[in-house]
């Protein structure tokens, strides 16, 4: 194998450069947008992000409103919903359900019904999720999409950014693409949540979860998108390459999060909702509102083994 590039060398592609990105695209290559009849669908930005409107989602979804809502998913990867004030936990479960089996976490504090989980933060539990990542990446089959809820927003700040992980992958320079085809990379769960708790039940939960492998490009199941898959939560190391190597290389790779280009920015009000392609994108919920209260629910609807 030829000798593994430098960090310097890996920084000199265009995936820094100024200007323009040309290119970008929400849909696969050769698509194109089609209308929606029964939702109002209005892009947030030309690549990633949509407000959805003309949907009450406390009342129940029909085939018709689903399909297009899925359809939206799969075209802006996340979709934003405002004045969901009269949606409970119950209802909140309901809707995710419609896209498949929703999971229990094992280390976050439960909403109103078990499958949905709380955040509740403030002055003595501050936020900690401002770190791009994708949820339960740590799972053998990782989240297809979560739908997070708004309980209670803070006066200002607590904004969510979502980043489009196909586009990273796209605007890649082609040795980086190089460098990364067909490698694999360890999740694992213990960085964020193994953190104080007790030896033995550390023990007990990483022989419940134990680390798993995921590609560090995955194919997406519906789209046949590449999207990069690693995360600064979640992803230890790539497997196969020295430490310090795989340390610079993800290092790279979790920098394409945060390309401006690349994101969306949402701005939370109580009884908003924001539903997101897991596959598809990752996200950082900005820190920047303590020590005000922000109470939010989310529901993670599981997903299949990334290849």
């Amino acid at each position: 194998m030829a000798p593994y590039p430098t960090l310097q060398a890996l920084l000199s592609g265009r995936s820094l450069a100024a200007g323009p990105r040309r290119g970008l695209r929400r849909l696969p290559e050769g698509e194109e947008s089609q209308p929606y009849d029964h939702i109002t669908v209005a892009p947030c930005t030309s690549l990633i992000g949509a407000q959805i409107s003309g949907i009450d989602l406390a009342e129940p979804v029909t085939p018709e409103v689903f399909a297009e809502l899925d359809r939206a998913l799969l075209e802006f990867k996340v979709l934003f919903f405002r004045d969901q004030h009269r949606v409970t936990g119950a209802r909140h479960r309901d809707f995710a359900q419609m896209w498949g089996e929703l999971e229990v976490h094992p280390f976050l504090p439960q909403g109103e019904v078990a499958e949905i989980v709380r955040f509740e933060k403030g002055a003595e539990n501050a936020g900690v999720e401002n770190v791009w990542h994708a949820d339960v990446t740590w799972r053998e089959k990782p989240a297809l999409g979560s739908v997070l809820r708004a309980v209670e927003v803070p006066e200002a700040g607590g904004d969510t950014c979502f980043a489009d992980m196909a586009a990273a992958y796209d605007f890649l320079p082609e040795h980086v693409k190089t460098a990364i085809r067909g490698r694999v990379a360890v999740h694992d769960f213990t960085l964020p949540f193994g953190i104080g708790m007790d030896p033995d039940k550390l023990k007990e939960m990483q022989e419940k979860y134990p680390a798993v492998e995921h590609p560090v490009v995955r194919i997406h199941p519906r789209t046949g998108r590449r999207t990069l898959f690693v995360n600064g939560i979640f992803t230890t190391h790539i497997v196969g390459l020295p430490e310090e190597e795989s340390e610079e290389l993800l290092k790279l790779l979790f920098q394409q999060a945060s390309v401006p280009e690349y994101q969306v920015r949402f701005k939370w009000e109580a009884g908003s909702i924001a539903f997101w392609d897991n596959r598809a994108v990752q996200h950082y919920a900005v820190s920047d509102y303590f020590p005000q209260r922000r109470v939010m629910e989310r529901a993670a609807i599981l997903g299949d083994r990334p290849r």
